[in-house]
């Protein structure tokens, strides 16, 4: 409803379905340069992410380096850790007064630009924050390969890099595809690292400039800001439209069951391969988080890092006296909570339908998970100005007013995330045998005791592995909440780019640290929790 709201009023004129506001939009001067910037910025992270994504995926999924799991569950911590907060960790391990580059004598000079303010700055922390993404694509696909062609090609003599360009690339063309349109679309969607790298550099993209227009003119803009955001979502969407054809047409029908990947020996090669994938963790994940730990350790920002000026008054200023960020924490993981347990009962109840035998419920089980991804291809600012445009009134009938509160806030992200909680239970629906369901059909059971009884407990782990998926995806995101916070219902996302836009840059540091310390913590726990699930429910178990 909110999404049919937003296309009513970026995509009519009179009552009359037109592209004019879009036309009109297009008029001004900085619509069609924040456009090109967006797809810009997009399509060269993404093909970024995608080359260097599906490198380290062939090397852990094909060869014989140690310690798979633990590389594979470090390369993704990045994904999970919010855009801002790792523009905010870069920042700070990269500029001028960085304690980190001061403390090793080579910083840059004082006064001097920052090297991250830049177009290239804006791609390269858009290529590693959804590197990750594509990494697990590629490598999902590399385990359900049936590897017969790899063997006999072996078998007959061909090489590694032989065997990679005359198989394995052909066949994972589709899933390249996919990567690639994954990668882009998050990136034309991302707020926080073109917000703090792109608007010092005058780089603004499509995101952006919705968030400042209706951050400085509010909801007076809303007419001319949805017909942006309506420009935005159909871009999103025809970029799934032309991945879906595109992969109709590079599908190759295989044969043969998933089998346990190849290993191929590096042999002498492999100390090599495996410095580089730890040098990779270091660069990606270390660095900024010790620039960001270092950063929250010292009274101020330009402070020299060292034994005399090491303070912990910033952690215990956002955790025990700030009104606002303590706020901030509550509300986050109240909401994350509450959207992760409401997504997990309707992935289970959509994820039964999608594996009904009646065909009513399983076109109703399909269309609902169409609709979930296409609202999670579509950019979290246009979900949240479609939310503006559909509750900024109070609920005709009962008339109750959500704009402004915690609930509109939680419905949009049920609206945005319920991809993320339905792929874990779809993937464990598969698994299921459909004679337990006909049998208590038989013996007179109705669908709700049925769903009770024997779907939702053998659905369960997978459901709860989904809302801790959302939970840790909703907990420090600000891409939906950007424009939905308001005083009183912040978001811990909302307030750790108000701390850094505001200066207080030592604060943003903190807080950005404690909230990475819990995602790791959460990684860690769903990870312990993945034991007893269905193998590919938890990604990055191998």
């Amino acid at each position: 409803m909110p999404l049919a709201l937003l296309a009513r009023a970026g995509l009519t004129l009179d009552g009359a379905v037109t592209l004019q506001p879009i036309l009109d939009a297009l008029d001004s001067r900085s619509v069609p340069r924040a456009l090109i910037n967006s797809l810009d910025s997009a399509f060269f992270s993404g093909l970024i992410a995608l080359v260097l994504g599906t490198m380290i995926a062939l090397v852990i999924g094909l060869t014989d380096v140690r310690a798979k799991g633990i590389f594979t569950f470090l390369l993704l911590i990045p994904m999970m850790v919010p855009p801002h907060v790792t523009a905010i960790a870069w920042i700070q391990a990269m500029g001028p007064s960085s304690p980190l580059l001061q403390m090793l004598g080579i910083a840059p000079e004082p006064g001097s630009t920052h090297p991250l303010y830049s177009r290239g700055g804006v791609i390269a922390l858009l290529s590693i924050q959804h590197m990750p993404l594509v990494f697990l694509v590629v490598l999902a696909a590399l385990r359900a390969l049936p590897r017969e062609m790899i063997e006999a090609a072996r078998i007959a003599g061909a090489r590694p890099l032989a065997v990679l360009r005359r198989i394995v690339l052909p066949l994972l063309a589709p899933i390249l595809i996919s990567a690639f349109a994954l990668a882009f679309v998050s990136a034309l969607g991302n707020f926080g690292i073109p917000a703090l790298l792109g608007i010092p550099a005058r780089y603004t993209t499509l995101p952006v400039l919705l968030w400042q227009r209706l951050a400085s003119f509010g909801p007076d803009v809303l007419t001319s800001v949805a017909a942006i955001a309506a420009l935005l979502a159909a871009i999103a969407i025809a970029i799934i439209a032309v991945q879906m054809t595109l992969l109709a047409r590079t599908r190759s029908p295989l044969i043969g069951p998933p089998q346990p990947p190849l290993a191929i020996r590096l042999g002498a090669q492999r100390p090599l391969v495996e410095t580089l994938l730890a040098l990779l963790v270091a660069a990606t994940l270390v660095l900024p988080v010790v620039a960001l730990t270092t950063t929250a350790l010292i009274p101020t920002y330009g402070v020299p890092f060292n034994l005399t000026t090491i303070t912990f008054a910033n952690f215990a200023e956002v955790l025990f006296r700030q009104q606002v960020t303590l706020r901030a924490f509550a509300n986050s993981t109240l909401v994350a909570g509450l959207a992760g347990l409401m997504l997990a009962v309707i992935a289970m109840a959509v994820g039964h339908f999608l594996n009904a035998r009646q065909k009513g419920y399983r076109r109703a089980g399909t269309a609902l998970a169409t609709l979930a991804e296409t609202t999670y291809a579509i950019p979290g600012l246009v979900i949240s100005i479609a939310f503006i445009l559909a509750f900024i009134r109070p609920i005709p009938v009962i008339d109750v007013s959500i704009y402004n509160t915690l609930i509109i806030i939680g419905l949009a992200y049920v609206c945005a995330f319920l991809s993320i909680a339905l792929k874990p239970v779809t993937a464990a629906c598969a698994q299921l045998d459909p004679a337990l369901d006909e049998a208590a059909r038989i013996s007179g059971a109705r669908f709700f005791m049925r769903m009770r009884r024997i779907f939702a407990p053998l659905i369960a782990p997978a459901a709860a592995s989904g809302a801790i998926l959302v939970f840790l995806t909703a907990y420090n995101e600000i891409t939906v909440s950007a424009l939905l916070w308001s005083t009183g219902n912040e978001t811990i996302g909302t307030t750790i780019y108000n701390y850094e836009d505001g200066g207080y840059t030592t604060l943003a540091a903190a807080m950005s640290a404690v909230t990475v310390v819990a995602t790791i913590a959460l990684m860690v726990a769903l990870d312990r929790f993945g034991k007893r699930l269905p193998p590919g429910v938890v990604p990055w178990r191998i």
